[in-house]
């Protein structure tokens, strides 16, 4: 049953998918990119809808506060990233790096990238959530691989070998989890409803529920670039069209960890199940000590920030492991900052990696010398996501701090290392970015100010959410947290 008011939720998700429709029969790759960027704008006047409709289910439908939340987030960077890909694809086409004959596939998988989001996001149906991660999968892979080169294509195959297999435990681990939910709901869609699971978890079978968690926190794990299934990711990103990479960085990381979250949620009611939150911890925390020890050995700019991803990936993990109110607070509120400060720094990246015509330390170094804007926006991206303040990701990663020490001063110590090592690595390459001397071969130009205007609007709220955050932001997190603890 479709209740009053869900039509308009249905539309989020539709309004991409009918965008691909629309754009995979543009043959002018102009005309794409304002399309594309129009129907973001549209699909995100439409997401902004959402946190007025919590409350609304059936069963395909949930619209709560995590979702609502997630959804909104996504559509607003999607949004702009496809306003930085109005130039940035003029870009490449002058540096041969993109075919003109290709950019109807970029708009029109980018758009289905977008829907296949946002359908897991907002399916309260297991099975239709699997498939809108698959369809983001599949519409990434092609992006991926677009420029074509030995090493675009590698990464294409390796981010589809990987990320298949993980959304193949993952299908099975939702079999499992609907044979688990019979025996307290009955068979058809009541068992595939993750309300009516979680308001039945007392009563679903513990030790089907435990496989099932098994193999969906290893598949949507693989998603969510956790150590150690996180191999696809570096590639992803370093071969990638950047605007891609923007998304990728968090869009598609969060959507893996809500559905995780919305898995452990499940577990917690049920007294036979295993307690969810030690493994998801075990694996957010060693994905934050990798990911930091990684940082150092990097020399291709997007792999570091690849590698800065997982991190943070790993971080907001960690907090959901840690479970309770404050926890998930933390947790939801570093998804949200690393997103918008981590898709501007990708911005940042790619504008000087065209300017420069490279993308290694040694291409890009000195960046403040040549061009002080967006030099110092470049820097400014790297203190936020460093978590200094006075950004915003200060205040997550000091909420998580402070909940790790109240669940134990000895799990503190391994955090308190892998964010100091990640945070340093982070410092020193702001140095070799932005402060160091250019290098011999820089290319002249510098980058007209309006093209930047993205970029700021994304640090401008990690920022403000960083030295007041507004009462009626933080009441709406608090809600969020109480419903998932």
């Amino acid at each position: 049953m479709i209740f009053s008011g869900v039509p308009w939720a249905v539309l989020v998700p539709a309004c991409p998918f009918a965008a691909a429709a629309v754009l995979a029969m543009v043959p002018s790759w102009r005309a794409g990119a304002w399309i594309n960027f129009l129907a973001c704008g549209l699909c995100f006047l439409l997401a902004a809808s959402l946190p007025f409709q919590v409350g609304i289910r059936s069963d395909w439908v949930l619209v709560d506060r995590l979702s609502a939340h997630m959804a909104l987030l996504t559509a607003f960077v999607a949004m702009t990233t496809a306003w930085f890909s109005l130039t940035y694809i003029r870009g490449e086409i002058a540096r041969r790096r993109l075919d003109r004959r290709k950019l109807r596939l970029y708009h029109a998988m980018y758009q289905a990238f977008l829907g296949g989001m946002l359908l897991a996001l907002l399916s309260n149906n297991l099975g239709v959530a699997w498939v809108g991660m698959e369809t983001a999968t599949i519409a990434a892979v092609l992006v991926v691989g677009l420029a074509r080169t030995p090493s675009s294509i590698e990464a294409s195959w390796k981010f589809f070998l990987i990320c298949g297999v993980g959304i193949a435990l993952a299908l099975f681990g939702t079999i499992m989890l609907y044979l688990a939910a019979t025996p307290a709901v009955g068979a058809g869609l009541a068992a595939m409803s993750w309300t009516r699971i979680t308001a039945a978890a007392a009563r679903c079978d513990g030790r089907v529920l435990n496989l099932s968690f098994v193999f969906l926190l290893l598949g949507y794990g693989t998603k969510a670039g956790l150590a150690p299934l996180h191999s696809w990711m570096p590639d992803a990103h370093a071969e990638g069209p950047t605007p891609v990479s923007a998304v990728l960085a968090g869009s598609i990381l969060n959507v893996a960890l809500v559905l995780i979250l919305r898995l452990r949620h499940v577990l917690s009611g049920n007294a036979e199940a295993i307690d969810p939150g030690k493994p998801i911890l075990a694996l957010g925390l060693l994905s934050v000590l990798f990911a930091a020890f990684s940082l150092w050995h990097r020399r291709d700019v997007k792999r570091f920030f690849a590698f800065s991803s997982i991190e943070q990936s790993g971080l907001a993990a960690f907090a959901f492991g840690l479970g309770g109110p404050g926890a998930i607070f933390a947790g939801v509120l570093h998804m949200t900052l690393h997103t918008l400060a981590k898709a501007a720094i990708f911005q940042c990246v790619g504008r000087a990696a065209q300017l420069r015509g490279g993308q290694r330390f040694s291409d890009i170094g000195g960046l403040v010398g040549t061009d002080r804007l967006l030099g110092l926006t470049l820097a400014a991206g790297i203190v936020a996501v460093a978590g200094l303040p006075p950004f915003g990701l200060f205040a997550s990663e000091f909420l998580i701090s402070v909940e790790t020490l109240r669940h134990s001063v000895w799990l503190a110590l391994p955090l308190g290392i892998g964010l100091v090592v990640g945070g340093w690595a982070l410092m020193m390459r702001l140095q070799t970015l932005c402060l160091g001397p250019p290098g011999p071969d820089v290319r002249g130009g510098t980058l007209p100010a309006v093209q930047l205007v993205p970029i700021w609007l994304h640090l401008a709220i990690v920022l403000v959410l960083g030295l007041a955050m507004p009462a009626a932001v933080a009441d709406w997190l608090r809600a969020l947290a109480a419903g998932l603890s």
